[in-house]
């Protein structure tokens, strides 16, 4: 198999990056399946039966932390690897069994694994001419790709001449010029710093609406996984903790592990019980109380022990005492220039917290100053105290 490199944003600065990619119909056919997939390691169970479904020309996004499983099941897409259970199809083709050759995948990998004795023509060109492609047709494929990553003039240099977002491009270019059924990335930009990487991942997604591909991408990074997929894949422990639109499993999340790893910074979390006050429900716990939102949604069971969930953003300064959740002991003022959060604590015994400062609030906070803040109710999540999981 040729060996080829390659926003929708956060509630963040990315917002405004790129257009909104349009939802896919209900009834797009399906392009990539995995069903059932189990892969161990040396008698560890890396994948635990996973089951992945990628439309006609979606963008999914496979996210988890280190050692969830992500590459290897991107891997066992590819061909690279050979599944212990399951079944993968691409095309509704059954691809189990078949070597990657057969697949007509294309992969990118965290290295560029551009040739470097080779120009950026001829690394374009080295997949398409072991296929045999006529020669007209490879050179019409290489001035395509070109123009769209604006390669032109950098058709004749080495790689060894190119700077890491120029690689990155020459890696996406073989990409086009391969037109497989199924693009595959595996963290393609961790070797990038930040301001190339937020560049490159714009270019991604352009490049992928403009060739009506298909995608799978795995990354650890959750701004990458928000700003790129259609869909989301969170996996955790070799398992999909929770799969939907990228904003949708933000503001939803099924569990406290989907929480606390999607969203910077992480929601904070405290444990609590629920209680019934003069007709009303309430969460509190560990310094905090929150009256109705999500909390009416709950069996008012007096007592009933949950985890309490308030995003940073949902946690803001009060405007008197009276209305306030709870104190913050500002430890930490993080001032980031178009936003600022405060760092601290509710109560001595409790989790550490942070709550987002507006700019006027930002200017004047300080170490050791006492903050009342409200947690905005309709954004309070709950989850079961003994499964995790949401309420």
């Amino acid at each position: 198999m040729e060996q080829v490199e390659t926003t929708r944003a956060t509630k963040g600065s990315l917002a405004s990056s790129m257009e909104t990619p349009l939802p896919l119909p209900a009834d797009k056919p399906v392009r990539c399946e995995a069903r059932g997939i189990k892969k161990a390691f040396a008698g560890n169970a890396i994948l635990k039966g996973v089951d992945v479904s990628i439309p006609e020309g979606g963008f999914a996004v496979l996210v988890g932390p280190s050692g969830c499983g992500k590459s290897t099941l991107l891997r066992l897409v590819a061909g690279l690897e050979e599944a212990d259970e399951g079944s993968l199809f691409i095309k509704g083709k059954d691809v189990t069994k078949l070597p990657p050759r057969d697949r007509d995948i294309a992969m990118v990998f965290q290295s560029y694994a551009l040739y470097p004795h080779l120009t950026v023509r001829d690394n374009l060109a080295f997949g398409l001419k072991l296929r045999n492609t006529p020669e007209a047709e490879v050179e019409s494929r290489i001035r395509e790709a070109s123009a769209m990553l604006g390669l032109d003039k950098l058709l004749d240099r080495l790689p060894k001449a190119l700077s890491c977002g120029q690689r990155q491009r020459v890696a996406m270019g073989r990409a086009i010029v391969r037109r497989a059924n199924l693009y595959l990335f595996d963290e393609p930009l961790s070797n990038l710093d930040a301001a190339l990487r937020a560049e490159v991942r714009v270019d991604i997604r352009k490049l992928h609406d403009k060739l009506g591909a298909t995608s799978l991408y795995v990354t650890h990074d959750q701004v990458e996984a928000m700003t790129l997929a259609d869909t989301l894949w969170v996996l955790n422990g070799g398992l999909v903790e929770q799969s939907g639109p990228p904003l949708e499993v933000y503001e939803s999340p099924k569990s406290v592990f989907v929480a606390k790893f999607l969203g910077s910074p992480p929601m904070n979390l405290f444990e609590g019980k629920i209680e019934e006050r003069g007709g009303e429900i309430w969460a509190t716990g560990q310094g905090i109380a929150v009256r109705d939102g999500r909390a009416r949604k709950v069996a008012p069971a007096a007592g009933r022990a949950v985890r309490i969930g308030v995003r940073p953003h949902d946690l803001v300064v009060a405007g008197d005492t009276k209305e306030a959740s709870g104190e913050l002991h500002v430890e930490l003022v993080e001032a980031l220039g178009f936003e600022a959060y405060a760092y601290g604590w509710l109560t001595s015994s409790g989790p550490r917290v942070i709550a987002r400062l507006e700019p006027e609030h930002a200017r004047k906070a300080r170490v050791g100053d006492v903050i009342p803040v409200r947690a905005l109710p309709e954004h309070v999540h709950l989850f079961d105290h003994k499964t995790e999981l949401a309420l």
